[in-house]
């Protein structure tokens, strides 16, 4: 039987690589990619989805917009058999008292708290089911995620220029990243208890996109029983799990 795959989250270089990787994989794969909302995004540019993707909407602000999302990946690949949830939180560099009420709202609603709603939801669908794949993948953003983001960090420092904005903290973005890692976190420490798999992954910052894609669906492909419960990382020199 074809493998329904679904893909969520923010548009980004991370959900790009996935969806090329995605549609050179499978033939059944929906997308609900959601646009940067910031007026002045630090990041990559919004992209096509490849046409082989199913476009999904998604208001990850909204409790019912993720049951409807569900139902329609339901509905489009018949089943969903594995999800795969992309955080890369946009940078925003600003100072404290420049953040305006609007970046708070849209990085709590886009980037936070959609991915609350969104496995819940897919939660439910799989423990209906008693199978299926939930991978929840995560871009560091620099300052988390340990030893490669700080040779990262450094390396900006050095070849950077020493005035301007990248001068400044990423004062949301790293926020987001961090809840993300805190949630799945908790979100496998309960997957014994369920009858599906759930899986970890996460890259540091600077990692190759399409490497990292790639990574997440060669070990999807592996024993999901085996691999569910536990965080695998991918470095940039090289592939190591925990």
């Amino acid at each position: 039987m074809t493998r329904g795959i679904l893909l969520a989250g923010n548009e980004s270089a991370l959900s790009a690589a996935a969806a090329a990787e995605a549609a050179n994989r499978f033939e059944l794969c929906a997308a609900a990619f959601i646009p940067n909302r910031f007026s002045n995004p630090a990041g990559e540019k919004p992209f096509p989805a490849p046409e082989p993707l199913i476009p999904l909407s998604w208001n990850p602000g909204s409790p019912v917009s993720a049951r409807t999302l569900i139902l329609a990946a339901e509905n489009r690949l018949q089943h969903i058999h594995e999800a795969v949830l992309l955080c890369a939180p946009p940078a925003i560099r600003k100072a404290p008292e420049d953040l305006t009420s609007s970046d708070i709202e849209i990085m709590a609603n886009d980037h936070i708290k959609g991915w609350f709603f969104l496995v819940k939801e897919l939660s439910a669908v799989f423990r209906l089911q008693q199978k299926g794949t939930l991978a929840l993948a995560l871009s560091e953003h620099d300052g988390i995620g340990g030893k490669e983001n700080k040779e990262h960090k450094e390396h900006k420092e050095k070849t950077e220029k020493p005035e301007g904005k990248e001068d400044l903290p990423d004062i949301l973005g790293q926020a987001a990243a961090a809840s993300f890692r805190a949630f799945a976190q908790s979100v496998l420490a309960v997957s014994h208890k369920e009858p599906f798999s759930i899986m970890g992954f996460s890259a540091p910052a600077g990692a190759d996109n399409s490497a990292f894609a790639s990574f997440i669906f060669k070990t999807l492909e592996e024993d999901p029983k085996k691999n569910s419960g536990k965080w695998h990382k991918f470095g940039r020199m090289g592939l190591f799990k925990r």
